[in-house]
């Protein structure tokens, strides 16, 4: 069985974060994202999730945080088991500006190569491993503008995540089967691709090495979310994981957004499928997309306890 060509790229990154006004400030105001929804954690509806993207927030564009500072959660261990950096995507002569706009915001960050490419790292407030290259084949639109950043400028999307692994090779054989094809190595790095390749559609593994088995908390990535376009292929993919490989893999979860089945994978990362659809114009225009608190039908009754619990903080 392969699920190449079902499995369609990423779909968003989550992580678990601490304060969200320096969250909000950190991704909207200097990396020049779209707050494009703000709602609830489905399952602790006293923490908000902020989704952040391109204009419409397009699957592969999403990186999604739970603010948790105040909530009793412990910091994080990044390390084996996890996605270790979430990498952006920047235009073709690009990375200048994002040299200089890091340095002016006070960021530090380190040079190297990748595969090819000149990759930009640093942290963001709450201590995530944060990278960006700069690649000329990412022709995804409409990307977001601000009133100092320009299109030509701006980050486009999500380009790969990085994956810390004990077991290299055990979790290549998962990702094959489950649709990614190793296209590079270099050093202890395995680059992959899905059947569409490129930007937002790739993976790369690298073995953990000296790494501390990683834990969840702050300061972590939670998930990372992988596209289908139907319902049905989570289906198929769920019963082929769960009957085939003796997977764990939930039940189909509603996000309103999309629908979604979570499973750890061979290494230990907390994988989801999400569908494509319907989407994040389902209950805000393109014009009022992130303005408001957003909440599932389910929790609309409660929307005065919920918002009470919520910390505060400034658009």
């Amino acid at each position: 069985m392969n699920f190449k060509g079902i499995i369609k790229g990423l779909h968003h990154i989550t992580a678990t974060v601490s304060d969200a006004q320096e969250d909000y400030d950190f991704y909207t105001k200097i990396l020049g994202q779209r707050l494009i929804k703000e709602t609830v954690n489905f399952d602790n509806e006293n923490v908000y999730h902020f989704y952040y993207g391109n204009e419409i927030g397009s699957p592969s564009t999403i990186f999604t945080t739970f603010p948790y500072k105040g909530q009793g959660v412990r910091d994080g261990i990044i390390g084996s088991g996890q996605v270790f950096e979430t990498v952006f995507s920047a235009p073709e002569n690009s990375l200048s500006f994002w040299k200089e706009r890091l340095k002016s915001n006070g960021i530090n960050f380190s040079k190297l190569e990748s595969f090819g490419k000149e990759k930009l790292q640093f942290k963001d407030p709450s201590g995530l491993n944060i990278a960006i290259i700069e690649d000329a084949d990412d022709k995804r639109t409409p990307v977001w503008k601000t009133e100092d950043i320009s299109e030509k400028e701006n980050l486009i999307g999500i380009h790969h995540v990085l994956l810390a692994i004990a077991d290299v090779e055990e979790t290549l054989k998962f990702l094959s089967v489950f649709g990614y094809e190793e296209t590079a190595r270099e050093g202890d790095s395995v680059h992959l691709n899905s059947s569409i390749g490129g930007a937002g559609n790739s993976l790369v593994v690298m073995n953990a090495g000296d790494l501390p088995k990683g834990k969840n908390g702050i300061g972590t990535v939670h998930h990372v979310a992988h596209r289908v376009e139907k319902i049905e292929d989570s289906l198929k993919i769920r019963d082929y994981l769960v009957n085939e490989l003796g997977l764990k893999v939930t039940e189909v979860k509603d996000r309103k957004y999309f629908q979604s089945i979570y499973f750890r994978i061979p290494g230990g990362v907390l994988f989801e499928v999400a569908t494509e659809g319907p989407g994040f114009l389902v209950d805000e225009s393109n014009e009022e997309l992130g303005s408001t608190l957003k909440l599932p039908d389910w929790q609309e009754p409660h929307r005065a306890k919920i918002e009470a619990g919520l910390m505060e903080y400034q658009k």
